[in-house]
């Protein structure tokens, strides 16, 4: 069923790693052209502190509008810019706080965060890793602990599944938006989570309400659309990496297509091909 697929990755010229498509939550396909292995996944990872966030929500400490402020460290309260205190997470999760540089800089990445001029008022998507750093390091001061190991117990434990290897700020915080390895069939299995609604072996993993509100469309960039740190097209929602890095859920198929590369010019043209596959076949 898939032959025509691989053919298209082999023959592209794209630097595909590995492969793997579910379709009503059985592996239909898992091919690797390179070594079966974790490898970065990028801003990839920005999907996964969004999975905090909505296990942050469905345990009552934060809500899309809580202040991020709220939560980060009273030693830099007294640095905080005029208007950042009363900034909701959702800003923040949106991409739409304002125009950040694209990362953070120095020994210690708050204060530098702290001592940027930023437009508050501007609420135009603006991406950059800055937006996922702030939301991580406020969930974790939120939850009290250690951001993954927070979602090793809530999340990858239940799915029977390692926790993903991470990278942390200079102080020590979750990183938050890239720094992260995976295997393709565990970026497939958080789609597939996704798409199962938060639930997994019949346990709701994550509320219905978070997950429908982190996949749904809240701001458009210029190009597509984005919910919480995930971009939200017509017919599917995908967490995405930079150079080839995506999962891509298409709910009414229940098809989940995932797939790992290093691809820093074709990562647009290998999204098309996997994209006009899954969108022409009649799969499952």
């Amino acid at each position: 069923m898939f032959e025509d697929l691989c053919r298209a990755l082999e023959s592209s010229g794209s630097s595909v790693h590995a492969i793997e498509i579910l379709t009503q939550g059985e592996v239909a396909l898992h091919k690797c052209f390179d070594a079966d292995r974790a490898y970065p996944v990028y801003s990839a990872a920005k999907s996964v502190t969004s999975m905090a966030f909505s296990l942050c929500c469905d345990d009552g400490i934060l809500s899309p509008e809580s202040r991020l402020g709220d939560f980060i460290e009273s030693k830099y309260k007294s640095s905080f810019p005029q208007g950042f205190d009363k900034l909701p997470f959702e800003r923040f999760l949106t991409m739409t706080a304002g125009s950040y540089p694209f990362r953070p800089e120095g020994d210690d990445w708050m204060k530098y965060i702290l001592s940027l001029d930023v437009d508050f008022s501007d609420t135009a998507f603006h991406y950059s890793n800055i937006p996922a750093y702030l939301v991580g390091a406020a969930c974790e001061n939120a939850v009290g602990q250690d951001l993954m190991s927070y979602l090793e117990k809530r999340i990858f434990q239940p799915m029977d599944m390692a926790a993903p290897k991470y990278t942390r700020c200079p102080q020590g915080h979750f990183y938050g938006a890239t720094g992260m390895e995976m295997t393709v069939h565990q970026l497939a299995m958080l789609g597939q989570l996704y798409l199962q609604k938060g639930k997994w072996n019949g346990q709701q993993l994550i509320s219905q309400k978070a997950v429908s509100r982190a996949v749904s469309p809240h701001v458009f960039t210029g190009t597509d659309h984005y919910g919480y740190f995930f971009r939200a097209a017509r017919d599917h929602f995908s967490i995405v990496g930079k150079w080839g890095q995506r999962c891509m859920v298409y709910p009414q198929k229940g098809i989940v297509a995932a797939y790992l590369s290093h691809c820093p010019n074709e990562a647009a043209q290998l999204y098309e091909t996997v994209n006009s596959y899954i969108t022409r076949e009649s799969i499952g």
